[in-house]
């Protein structure tokens, strides 16, 4: 009996605080966390460029949690479906600074960038109409399962 009257007593005593706060649950912890030894493959089928961007964004910043070591982290971005002509040499002056940012990221070896190139001939582009930092691969999606199988983590 005494422990049910001290928990109503409790909650009784914490309901003006709930009232008055607009945090009535604190706020969030910060957990640090350390990153390591991560192969992920991105499955990028973006035909904007905001979503072009946020994917290369997410990817640089997983590199560098990764600690940036070639040895131990990979990132693979498989490139189908409406992102495809972002990477065709004749929009480069459309999407200069968006390209320069993906080869960028593509020095060191740590990120890749590889093109489904039925996708690609299906848009009418063949490889020598891709920049040449990105590989062709015969189809997307096998890509993506092959690499799960050899162990990568999927995001979209």
């Amino acid at each position: 009996m005494l422990k049910r009257i001290l928990v109503i007593a409790a909650f009784a005593f914490s309901l003006p605080v709930l009232a008055d706060s607009n945090a009535p649950w604190g706020s969030a912890r910060d957990l640090d966390i350390h990153y390591a030894k991560q192969k992920v493959v991105f499955d990028t089928t973006t035909g904007s460029v905001e979503g072009l961007t946020s994917v290369l964004d997410r990817t640089s910043y997983l590199s560098v949690l990764n600690g940036a070591d070639p040895f131990d982290n990979k990132i693979v971005i498989v490139l189908h479906g409406n992102v495809i002509p972002f990477f065709a040499i004749k929009n480069y002056a459309k999407y200069k600074a968006l390209m320069d940012r993906a080869q960028s990221l593509s020095v060191g070896g740590i990120i890749e960038f590889r093109m489904c190139k039925l996708a690609a001939q299906s848009q009418g582009f063949t490889p020598k109409d891709i920049h040449g930092f990105v590989s062709m691969v015969p189809m997307g999606d096998a890509e993506i399962v092959r690499l799960q199988q050899e162990g990568y983590a999927y995001m979209r």
